[in-house]
């Protein structure tokens, strides 16, 4: 081989190599089978089921492939949330100059989010079920004190104001079924989603199915990426900068002018799915209701916790963060990266939450 072909050669080499290896991070090409890479049992084909832990055990050797059986669906009225990376934390002038929000790239795993705060009529389901099957348990003070809403925060919260018709109905009448459930604490807040977590896995158990991962409260990492849709930096969940589309619709619950509560449609809180939803499906992650979050809250959060799948918890710390601001805030308290918290036990009348789930194994569309 002559110089000249050598060259001709190497050249070649180096546009062809670049292809080869992105051809292998993708899913184009032909993937090796668990079975090819673990020695599946070609006589047999056993695999390993629910059942039986020692089914990939094959003439004193380990042959196990994965267990067949489980495939992990969105929750009912859940949507998925992809992984991604966001600079969290404020999107704009911190104009309470609090410096509790400073700026900082984190990464985030997949899970499943509930598309609508936890509405009056879902969470009924889960006091009826109190009462009905945990009483001898738990008592029934117990349960009206700490898991029952305080229907009575419409008229608590504010200074000479007239709840009356919202402390009578808001919960109890079938009106108000879609709206967000208030007047419910953190504690509360954790309890349904262990009970909500039990109600779906004896289900799965009587189907014999795998178990699912259980439900939880969002930590403030996970709620600010859902929020911002995958917008890199929104202000909102619909983006920057403003809270009225071009025709001066408001596109959330929130407080837009001094005592003038209802120029955005609704004087108090909207039905759950009201307002458009952001790019990833969930509605309301901005005003209506602000929700509880897992994380502890703590002015030093940023410094302390990890970049990747941050939550910062603290048993001994009863003040919880919520975020997304309600429908009696103004609109500082609607932006993805404002944080403020409230104690634990505190039940308000602008306070609910939703739910969310860990997405487990390989990412959807990426398998």
């Amino acid at each position: 081989m002559n110089k000249k072909m050598l060259k001709t050669f190497l050249k070649s080499l180096l546009v062809i190599a670049p292809i080869i290896i992105m051809q292998g991070c993708g899913s184009s090409g032909k993937k090796p089978s668990l079975s090819s890479l673990f020695g599946k049992n070609a006589k047999n084909g056993k695999t390993g089921g629910k059942d039986n832990g020692m089914d990939g055990i094959r003439d004193g050797e380990i042959m196990a492939t994965s267990r067949k059986g489980y495939k992990q669906t969105a929750p009912n009225g859940m949507v998925l949330i992809p992984s991604g990376s966001l600079m969290m934390g404020q999107a704009d002038e911190d104009v309470m100059s609090s410096r509790i929000s400073m700026n900082k790239r984190v990464t985030i795993v997949p899970f499943y989010m509930d598309d609508t705060e936890i509405t009056n009529h879902e969470y009924r389901q889960f006091v009826n079920s109190m009462m009905t099957d945990s009483v001898s348990v738990l008592g029934e003070e117990f349960i009206m004190s700490t898991l029952y809403p305080d229907t009575a925060v419409w008229s608590k919260d504010f200074t000479y104001h007239n709840g009356d018709q919202m402390t009578e109905y808001y919960y109890s009448s079938p009106a108000f079924d879609t709206y967000p459930v208030v007047g419910v604490s953190w504690d509360a807040a954790v309890y349904f989603c262990k009970w909500r977590t039990k109600l779906l896995n004896d289900n799965r158990a009587q189907k014999n199915l795998f178990k699912s991962p259980r439900f939880r409260l969002p930590s403030e990492a996970e709620w600010e990426w859902a929020a911002r849709g995958g917008k890199e930096g929104a202000k909102y969940p619909w983006g920057n900068p403003y809270v009225a589309n071009g025709k001066g619709c408001f596109l959330a619950n929130f407080k837009p002018y001094r005592g003038n509560y209802r120029a955005d449609g609704y004087p108090y809180t909207a039905p759950s799915n009201a307002f458009n939803p952001n790019d990833y499906g969930l509605f309301n992650m901005a005003g209506n209701v602000a929700e509880w979050c897992q994380d502890a809250y703590a002015e030093s959060y940023m410094p302390v916790t990890w970049d990747l799948n941050p939550v910062y918890n603290d048993e001994n710390e009863p003040r919880k963060i919520i975020k997304g601001g309600s429908w009696k805030d103004v609109a500082y308290f609607l932006e993805t990266g404002t944080r403020t918290y409230e104690f634990r036990n505190e039940r308000r009348s602008y306070i609910g939450f939703r739910c969310v789930m860990d997405r487990l194994g390989s990412v959807p569309g990426r398998e």
